[in-house]
């Protein structure tokens, strides 16, 4: 008797996994695997609780060691401008052309779904990233790289209330390709007194 009910139970479970299978399935061929297309709002609600769930256990009892000051404030933004910037805007509004074009786009994060987050639960994010959306994990392992982190965590908090002078300073210390620092030497040269313009 007690064999027959495994049985049924096993074979419940494995239609209940084809059926589930069979769900997700139509539901690609339907939608289909574009990263231009933003996620519904049952994928994004569902996606959203389970981050959730998985995060705040593996966050319980960290705590911010690092106290709110304008230094480190300060050290948070040039280092956002440097290494987060080109997916989330100087302004944290996640409006730049890589972080349209995730799935899911690039949050704001000046609105409440990330400032409502507690400081554990971004420095979590920061350190490991998020599956299959496009933020990587930039834990180092290091001290220096959790000091790192935890300033992050502080410049995200004072995102609302972000400056225009602060993202102007922001602009000066955003990542360059070389053909921009080529472009900027050769200006400098011309405007010292070089013979040729720019190109």
């Amino acid at each position: 008797m007690r064999n027959t009910s495994i049985a049924k139970f096993v074979f419940l479970l494995l239609l209940a996994a084809a059926f589930l299978s069979f769900v997700v399935g139509a539901y690609f061929l339907a939608r289909g695997v574009s990263a231009r297309a933003q996620p519904g709002a049952f994928e994004a609600a569902f996606a959203t609780t389970v981050r959730d769930l998985a995060i705040r256990g593996r966050t319980r009892g960290l705590v911010n060691p690092v106290a709110t000051t304008p230094e480190t404030v300060a050290e948070g933004r040039a280092h956002f401008a440097d290494h987060c910037a080109s997916c989330h805007g100087n302004d944290g509004s996640g409006n730049t052309e890589m972080g349209r074009g995730l799935y899911p786009r690039a949050p704001d994060m000046r609105l409440p779904a990330t400032q409502n987050l507690s400081d554990a639960e971004l420095f979590y994010i920061i350190e490991n990233g998020v599956r299959l959306t496009g933020m990587p994990g930039w834990g180092t392992g290091t001290k220096e790289g959790e000091t790192q982190s935890w300033h992050l965590v502080q410049f995200i908090r004072h995102l609302p209330a972000l400056t225009p002078a602060e993202i102007e300073e922001m602009k000066s210390l955003n990542p360059r390709s070389p053909a921009e620092v080529r472009q900027e030497i050769e200006e400098e040269k011309f405007l010292q007194g070089g013979d040729d313009a720019p190109q």
